[in-house]
């Protein structure tokens, strides 16, 4: 499939600018890929299609507040800083993006907080955006990553306009993050509140984590028609021998397998073994699922709405078929659902 097949009209006021006020009940639209039928309900609904050894995969990640804003030595103009990852934690290395980028040249000093007391230094250029910093501050280095969550601020989309406000901490975060590494949220299990997963817990399904820490490649525009020369970026991976128990019983039992976003469906598919089940990984992922695709873990998916164009919108295609996804998009638009991080949820069973 080319990239052309996947653009559709989204006006600009879908783009969900907050959550839901409650986390599960936001609207949930359920796909039938057998019946090819179409529901419109609440995401609370979704113990609905669940039942006892059922399985859920969820990625535990934890979003860090990766961005920050310094100003730049002798000028003072204020640059954002944006934490990618951290190359050399003895070192304090670190690759970020800046913005704006021209005035970012290596050996440049940047300035941050009131006291001043945390400095980097640009030591390398990665891309036109990306920059290597070395963080230099004088203390441990707990009291150093302290240091930078203090500073830093929910790193929001660049989609949603408005300031980032204090719910946005606990909002853009799932319940059932653990694993500090994300820059973005895995979105779809934002809908999940305390109460649900009770709910889904004493009905007796069991819950699989996996670890894999978003990086903002998800967000990537696809730039070539040919989506076979698309190049994601890597993402680090972890799934442990538990996991790997829970998500395998449950295949071997016939139940239904849930991959809880995109993210949990490409951490699963980048560790399948040669028989069709899943195995241990710690590592990295540059996995891109697009259709035609062969899904081995999974059979069914949650899933956000999401833009056009985007990688995100070619792997629940390839999943639930792309005429039934573009369908249930066009249905989306009329009846207002919400799309994007904040936005409403979609269940494909």
């Amino acid at each position: 499939m080319k990239l052309s097949h996947f653009g559709f009209n989204l006006p600009e006021e879908l783009l969900a600018e907050y959550p839901a006020e409650n986390r599960d009940e936001s609207r949930l639209m359920v796909l039938n890929r057998k019946e090819q039928t179409i529901e419109h309900k609440m995401f609370k609904d979704l113990i609905e299609y669940f039942d006892e050894d059922d399985v859920m995969i969820l990625n535990d990640t934890k979003v860090f507040p990766a961005r920050l804003y310094g100003n730049k030595e002798k000028t003072g103009a204020r640059i954002e800083v944006f934490l990618l990852r951290e190359l050399n934690e003895e070192q304090r290395l670190w690759d970020v993006l800046v913005d704006p980028a021209r005035k970012i040249r290596i050996g440049n000093k940047l300035y941050f907080g009131d006291d001043d007391n945390l400095v980097a230094e640009v030591i390398d250029n990665t891309t036109s955006r990306g920059r290597t910093l070395r963080f230099l501050y004088d203390g441990s280095y707990t009291e150093f990553r302290n240091k930078l969550n203090e500073l830093g601020e929910t790193p929001l989309p660049k989609y949603i306009k408005r300031e980032v406000e204090p719910e946005d901490e606990e909002r853009y975060q799932t319940i059932f993050a653990e694993n500090e590494g994300a820059v973005a949220a895995p979105t779809a299990g934002l809908h999940f509140s305390r109460h649900l997963l009770k709910r889904l817990e004493i009905k007796g399904v069991n819950f699989a984590k996996v670890t894999l820490h978003v990086g903002l490649g998800t967000f990537n525009p696809v730039e070539v028609e040919d989506l076979s020369k698309h190049k994601m970026d890597s993402e680090e991976l972890r799934i442990d021998e538990k996991a790997v128990q829970i998500v395998n019983t449950g295949i071997n039992n016939k139940k239904r397998v849930c991959a809880v976003g995109t993210t949990a469906m490409r951490a699963i598919e980048s560790a399948v073994s040669s028989n069709g089940m899943l195995n241990e990984i710690d590592g990295w992922t540059n996995k891109f699922i697009f259709p035609p695709y062969d899904f081995s873990i999974a059979n069914c998916m949650i899933t956000n709405f999401h833009t056009p164009k985007s990688t995100l919108l070619m792997m629940a295609s390839a999943f639930a078929g792309h005429d039934f996804i573009i369908r249930a998009y066009e249905e989306a638009v009329k009846e207002k659902y919400k799309f994007y991080s904040y936005g409403d949820a979609m269940l494909i069973i």
